[in-house]
């Protein structure tokens, strides 16, 4: 049971300040629980994949994180320079201020080129800041990301005063359906927020408590 509910996690560690110690003992704890990746910013992309390449646990990584506002073509540059550097899953942030904009076209286009940069090599989750947008605007963005390719819609960075919600899951995998993935992020620090998210739809859980969460203990962490 503990295994499996492993295999849901993303073990993330995104905070500015974590430190190579930190890093190097996320990249441990993955190892020794079998979560689906760990999840780290860009610079520690090639030292976890190092540690990693001889397991089953992927590196993931983050793309104009956490505020979504680069450029299509920075975040294009990142991607690939992610996946030279060992990431096979990248969560990217979308255009936000283009989406409450309107400018639906913009918000996809951004998407797909992350998507194409990514393809045959890495998969790529949405993460769409469910706490910025409005129910219908959340509705929108997972259309966008689904009619771009993606492979999964995720909730939040946890950088912006608000994580996944049971409502957001449940209204996000509703969207897409069955097809595409849904990535729950943000807040979830014990088992029973987990399993709810799990059973709203989330087929991947982002989580920095994640040894917390297996243990059955309830985590302090924020991400």
């Amino acid at each position: 049971m503990t295994t499996s509910l492993a295999k849901y996690i993303d073990h993330t560690l995104l905070k500015p300040e974590a430190t190579e110690d930190q890093i190097n003992k996320l990249v441990e704890e993955a190892k020794e629980y079998e979560f689906a990746s760990v999840c780290v910013n860009p610079t520690w992309v090639s030292s976890c994949y190092s540690e990693l390449k001889d397991t089953p646990v992927k590196v993931c990584t983050v793309i104009g994180f956490p505020l979504g506002a680069t450029s299509t073509e920075a975040k294009v540059s990142e991607t690939e320079q992610a996946i030279k550097d060992g990431a096979t899953e990248v969560d990217m942030v979308i255009n936000i201020g283009a989406l409450k904009s309107g400018k639906d076209e913009l918000v996809q286009e951004d998407i797909r080129a992350v998507v194409q940069a990514a393809e045959g090599q890495a998969i790529t989750k949405v993460i769409i800041e469910t706490s910025l947008l409005t129910e219908e605007e959340k509705v929108n963005a997972c259309k966008l990301a689904k009619a771009a390719g993606a492979d999964f819609v995720k909730t939040s960075t946890g950088f912006s005063g608000g994580g996944a919600t049971v409502a957001d899951v449940k209204l996000m995998r509703d969207t897409v359906g069955e097809e595409i993935g849904v990535k729950a992020s943000g807040g979830i620090r014990d088992l029973e927020t987990m399993q709810q998210m799990i059973d709203a739809g989330a087929s991947r859980i982002g989580a920095s408590a994640g040894v917390s969460i297996i243990k059955g203990l309830k985590g302090t962490e924020n991400y």
